[in-house]
């Protein structure tokens, strides 16, 4: 008798962890449903990621907002962020002139 509780039990975790989604009722996998589906009335398509941006734009930004704030913290947080960027020269610059 356990034996056949236990093997219901496992049955019934098999088919709970396969899910909804494996094989809807008189069809075929949704994948291939919606692989299938070129009309594009069932298959929502995935939005396509962005390109990435640029990273010297990204480093010139934050250099611009470090010289808008003029403070001493602002210019060694973009400094510590971007010690090697040829922007970092000018942040020194900017630091050495308001420490005077």
């Amino acid at each position: 008798m356990k034996l056949h509780l236990i093997c219901l039990g496992l049955a019934g975790a098999l088919m709970a962890l396969s899910g909804p989604d494996s094989l809807p009722p008189g069809g075929l996998p949704l994948m291939v449903g919606k692989a299938n589906a070129d009309d594009g009335s069932k298959a929502r398509r995935a939005p396509t990621v962005p390109p990435a941006r640029d990273p010297s734009v990204a480093v010139a930004e934050e250099y611009e907002l470090a010289r808008r704030k003029g403070t001493a913290e602002a210019f060694e947080l973009f400094i510590a962020r971007h010690g090697d960027d040829p922007l970092a020269e000018k942040a020194r610059a900017e630091l050495k002139r308001l420490s005077r």
